[in-house]
């Protein structure tokens, strides 16, 4: 049993969850109602990783705000703005097909008990509040503007502390690293029980029926990872952007897809960036920044539902009212919290920017959600593996312009 234990170890991660995904459909296809106790590993696995995340974060950011030596430079500037033009350009891309491609919508029952924010004013509000949550309340509710916010307070505080407590705090980080480690061994299993669970519940057939929008939203989508972004990296390092481009879909983008939480993924994000040999102090910072303000997706799932109700309703949309829509939800994007559907309570927001009543924009969320076990997935996949694509680039096109001055 251990000598199988070890051979199964030696394989690959992506590998393995490949066979966990291609187990989860078998049993999801074929014998459903037996093999339904495998969900609780999708759970547990989920669960586990959300749990580690917020106090993984918080040491790791105070470890290295608090270690940082006066004088070393960072590319934090240069990485808030890959997010923030990456968002928008994703909001573009979907504006611009779903202008291409129209889609209507068949709207019928909305979504009850669910209070979807008033403005951008209340977007911006709340992500300001949350800037300044109480510490243990924001480590509770996986907070991470405000995990953010005390790490970087708790990290200058304790610049001046003596050398033993910031080697505490760093081994503390370290120590909850290795955590993660174990806890991404079993992701075969957990990703098993998440796709049984997301094909045995919503079923191929209700997916289908929704077959357009699909397709529009994951080719958006597909586009963006594949060929906007690809296009920034080129113009950042001057090199073949695609293997790093589709390293940071394979290793990042994978398990994102499946846990369908930007902030489930803060882990494995992390654990690339170390593979990838990119500066601890900055990339400690920018991928749960990027788990909060890097919503390339998001503004996409925002951008083509909202115009596909614009569509459906017969309304007349300019040219001004589209670019204004790319802005809006590139904003909106930015407030969408790092879980499962967090984009789709924001479609009400840009939908009062045409008129829409409140009631016919919440059934519009509804189809989100009915879509949601793919549009949710693959906008993971996107927005998480964005936020370390977009890192490396910042470092590397930092490291090509001092190789140049250099010379």
């Amino acid at each position: 049993m251990k000598k199988l234990f070890n051979k199964w170890n030696k394989i690959s991660l992506v590998k393995r969850i490949l066979i966990g995904l291609i187990i989860g459909i078998i049993l999801a296809l074929t014998i459903p109602d037996v093999a339904k106790p495998i969900v609780i590993f999708g759970s547990l696995f989920v669960g586990a990783l959300k749990a580690v995340a917020p106090i993984l974060v918080f040491f790791l950011v105070m470890s290295a705000i608090s270690q940082h030596k006066s004088g070393k430079k960072t590319n934090m500037k240069s990485i808030i703005g890959l997010y923030l033009l990456g968002t928008f350009l994703a909001g573009l891309v979907a504006v611009v097909a779903s202008f291409m491609f129209k889609i209507s919508l068949t709207l019928g029952a909305g979504v009850n008990d669910i209070a979807p924010p008033g403005g951008v004013v209340e977007v911006l509000k709340n992500l300001l509040m949350n800037v300044v949550d109480n510490p243990v309340k924001a480590l509770f509710n996986a907070n991470y503007i405000g995990i953010l916010s005390w790490a970087l307070v708790l990290g200058l505080a304790l610049k001046g502390a003596a050398t033993s407590t910031k080697t505490m705090i760093t081994n503390t980080a370290d120590a909850l690293s290795q955590v993660v480690r174990w806890i991404i061994n079993f992701a075969p299993l957990g990703i098993m029980g998440l796709v049984f669970d997301s094909i045995a519940t919503q079923g191929i057939e209700t997916l289908l029926s929704y077959g357009q929008l699909i397709v529009l939203l994951v080719g958006c989508m597909a586009f963006v990872a594949l060929v906007v972004n690809p296009i920034i990296v080129f113009i950042g390092i001057r090199k073949n952007p695609y293997p790093l481009v589709l390293k940071c879909l394979k290793d990042s983008g994978l398990t994102a897809f499946f846990t369908r939480s930007s902030a489930a993924n803060i882990p494995v994000n992390m654990g690339l960036c170390q593979e990838l040999k990119l500066d601890k102090d900055t990339y400690s910072v920018s991928i749960p920044l990027g788990a909060t303000i890097n919503m390339g997706g998001a503004a996409i799932t925002i951008s083509v539902l909202t115009l596909a109700a614009v569509h459906t309703l017969g309304i007349e949309v300019d040219i001004g009212m589209a670019l204004l829509l790319s802005l809006l939800s590139a904003v909106s994007a930015c407030g969408a919290s790092g879980v499962a559907g967090g984009s789709l309570l924001l479609i009400p927001l840009a939908c009062s920017l045409f008129g829409i009543p409140n009631d016919v924009a919440m059934q519009v969320v509804g189809v989100g959600f009915i879509v949601g076990v793919i549009q949710d997935s693959c906008e993971t996949a996107l927005n998480s593996s964005t936020d370390v694509l977009f890192t490396a680039v910042a470092e590397l096109s930092k490291n090509r312009k001092e190789k140049s001055k250099a010379k």
